[in-house]
């Protein structure tokens, strides 16, 4: 039952808030951004909370332990964990931390087509991406240093923000290599050059 499941992030998040007891999904929400885990899971849009849910009620990960109904609040669902559920989320951690997968993000694949731009277009817009990985990275800052401010946290509940804080630092000085490299000309195309290339392939 468990191997035909897609695993994501939300869904790890949901079996994993489970392990504690029951919740309806806007308490899921509300722990998740309280806690703050909206920093490596996605919970801005409920309806997709909503369909994670549902998907792993119908798989059998989880199921409805019950519905209440107040005046104040519309009827609210709470979930439970399964034992095929705890299973698989044992599965899930167990391939996500031991083996690197490729993701496939974003900004790879647009470097992946820097050719469509100039090499100064490319130098604008990764210095604009420079300012903000620097605001990141203070901000990153900022949590970790407020999280252990007077308090003793265990290590272990901030370990998403000290690897999100070293991916940020360690992407900041590799565009800062890049844009060095733009500036001092030893990055350099253009489109010609490039064309001429590809034709030598072709031949």
């Amino acid at each position: 039952m468990t191997t035909n499941f897609r695993r994501s992030p939300l869904a790890l998040a949901v079996l994993g808030l489970l392990e504690d007891g029951p919740l309806h999904p806007y308490g899921m929400q509300q722990l998740i951004r309280q806690w703050g885990k909206d920093q490596v899971i996605n919970v801005g849009q409920r309806a997709s909370l909503y369909k994670v849910i549902n998907r792993l009620d119908e798989a059998g990960l989880i199921k409805v332990c019950e519905t209440t109904r107040d005046n104040q609040y519309p009827e609210r669902t709470s979930y439970e964990l399964t034992a095929d559920g705890r299973a698989a989320s044992r599965q899930w951690m167990d391939e996500i931390l031991s083996t690197p997968r490729n993701e496939f993000p974003e900004f790879p694949a647009a470097l992946s087509f820097l050719p469509m731009l100039t090499p100064q277009v490319t130098m604008d817009l990764l210095g604009r991406r420079r300012e903000l990985l620097v605001q990141r990275l203070a901000e990153r800052d900022a949590t970790i240093a407020t999280e252990l401010d007077g308090l003793q946290i265990p290590r272990v509940t901030m370990l998403e923000t000290e690897y999100l804080r070293a991916v940020t630092d360690a992407e900041l000085h590799w565009v800062d290599a890049v844009l060095a490299g733009l500036r001092d000309g030893s990055i350099t195309w253009s489109r010609e050059e490039l064309r001429a290339i590809a034709a030598q392939f072709k031949a």
